[in-house]
């Protein structure tokens, strides 16, 4: 099969794995792998189907290709949030900063832009839910496709006035159940967490409907990729931005 018909049954799949709840068998899409215009291609036809988006996510380390991801508006919870997933399904837990766009960005050549765009926004704790629609054996461009395994997103208080708090280097904790998964000194992957949103905007073009007012953009875990499964209550708090919280349900 050519790329073009690959993408065109991978987004069949994803839609179908979203709708059922069943994963995708990633070897179907191993014969003719996915390139990363491939992979934006399979994003834009899934938010084409499921949309609107309510956020984005992007990865911006310097030793790895930057990559973006949408986060559908269906999948945006308010804290304190609840969840209720399959009792045999890992569901992975991230806490970062993240940041909500409020006003309409300036123009690319503006005077004293990047002053201008941090006062565009408001700054929020957020919790990642991270839940694939594929099986355990897909590459990493098949993640990519889909939406970069996001599952969801738990929107803390928005902050306005953030521009004199850290943003690469911060005190944070995240506690599951009994479990304190972090506790002290956290790094935004790639150094800062506005340089990362800034990273974003200049990627995301009119990807899947491009960058809006409303819209929040996330930055980085601050604690690696934990997996639960288990039920468990989930708090996160970051320094200067507040707490976010996730109870995580399974059927008994």
């Amino acid at each position: 099969m050519n790329n073009l018909s690959q993408g065109d049954l991978l987004v069949d799949a994803m839609l179908q794995a979203r709708r059922s709840g069943r994963p995708v068998d990633a070897r179907r899409f191993t014969e003719s792998p996915l390139s990363e215009r491939d992979a934006y291609a399979v994003q834009a036809g899934v938010v084409a189907a499921c949309g609107p988006v309510g956020a984005f996510k992007v990865a911006n380390k310097p030793d790895a290709p930057r990559i973006m991801a949408p986060i559908l508006a269906a999948d945006l919870i308010d804290n304190p949030a609840e969840l209720a997933v399959p009792a045999n399904e890992a569901i992975g837990i991230e806490l970062e900063i993240a940041f909500r766009v409020d006003a309409p960005l300036p123009p690319r050549d503006a005077p004293d832009r990047r002053r201008r765009v941090a006062d565009c926004l408001s700054a929020l704790p957020v919790i990642e839910i991270v839940r694939t629609r594929l099986t355990d054996d897909a590459t990493p461009m098949l993640k990519l496709a889909d939406n970069q395994i996001n599952g969801g997103l738990v929107l803390g208080a928005p902050v306005k006035a953030w521009q004199d708090l850290p943003m690469g280097e911060i005190q944070a904790s995240l506690r599951c159940g009994d479990d304190l998964l972090l506790d002290g000194a956290a790094k935004v992957p790639g150094g800062d967490a506005f340089e990362n949103f800034l990273v974003l905007e200049e990627m995301v073009g009119d990807h899947c409907g491009g960058l809006n007012p409303g819209q929040v953009v996330i930055t980085g875990s601050l604690n690696g990729l934990p997996y639960v499964k288990t039920e468990a209550a989930i708090l996160g708090r970051i320094d200067g931005l507040g707490e976010v919280s996730l109870h995580l349900g399974r059927p008994g």
